[in-house]
């Protein structure tokens, strides 16, 4: 198969944070090395995956896709823009500028935790699909509510909501229950709109407080403060590029 080739500035640009005109800049600065060779020519094409370009005396190479684990504040939309709201992207350093990245999936403005941005649209599709049933595991804590022995069969069993759409088999754990406030450990498998929000509701409660803790194989990262992110670790990264090629592997680690 032909390798795809493209222009070595656009590569530069790839690789790194240098804009068009900086890495056009360095090329004709005699920066750049192809295969041991000086080149000046912004244009000259390169294969894609090339691993022999050396800028400023360093090797450098394509980051094809990026994956960011952000601990999500409240009062910020899981959108690339908002022209009312802060956006998640609005959280990151500049050099993730123009790489494309989007979240994957949406946790409500005023829902916390555990949010993915990538660049990559296949892990996105893998992981939001609802016949992947990915897990999504939340901390809640419901006013007006009582949980019991058979709100959680009821649960287990798959609450109907108040629309009439009957939701999968949710998994719960009390955590807590003290003057009719439950904190409450919830896992799913698919991503309805509010669904957690209306799967209390059904019951009689209501949600005051949610928190994402882990998407799949993916846990939020505990040292992460809220509005902090981070990349993939390496085992991370090995979950992601697993669930990009399709695989049918799920559950927790």
């Amino acid at each position: 198969m032909t390798m795809a080739k493209i222009r070595l500035d656009k590569f530069i640009c790839d690789c790194t944070s240098y804009t068009r005109s900086q890495a056009k800049k360095l090329i004709r600065g005699k920066k750049a090395r192809v295969s041991g060779s000086i080149i000046t020519d912004e244009s000259f094409k390169v294969d894609e995956d090339c691993a022999d370009v050396v800028l400023n005396g360093e090797i450098i190479s394509p980051e094809k896709y990026i994956y960011i684990m952000l601990n999500k504040p409240a009062g910020v939309v899981s959108a690339t823009a908002d022209a009312q709201h802060k956006t998640v992207l609005d959280l990151l350093d500049g050099e993730y500028a123009n790489r494309g990245l989007f979240p994957v999936g949406r946790l409500d403005i005023d829902t916390e935790g555990l949010l993915i941005l990538t660049n990559n649209g296949d892990f996105a599709h893998n992981t939001l699909s609802p016949k992947k049933h990915v897990e999504k595991t939340y901390i809640a804590k419901v006013g007006g509510y009582t949980y019991t022995k058979e709100s959680k069969e009821r649960f287990e069993s798959g609450i109907e909501l108040a629309d009439g759409y009957k939701c999968l088999p949710a998994a719960t754990e009390l955590i807590s229950q003290t003057d009719g406030v439950c904190e409450i450990k919830i896992t799913i498998n698919e991503g309805k709109f509010h669904q957690i929000k209306k799967m209390f509701a059904a019951e009689g409660g209501k949600v005051e407080y949610l928190k994402r803790i882990s998407f799949g194989e993916i846990k939020l990262d505990k040292s992460l403060k809220s509005g902090e992110y981070r990349l993939f670790d390496a085992e991370e990264l090995k979950y992601a590029a697993k669930k990009a090629k399709g695989d049918q592997y799920f559950g927790f680690m």
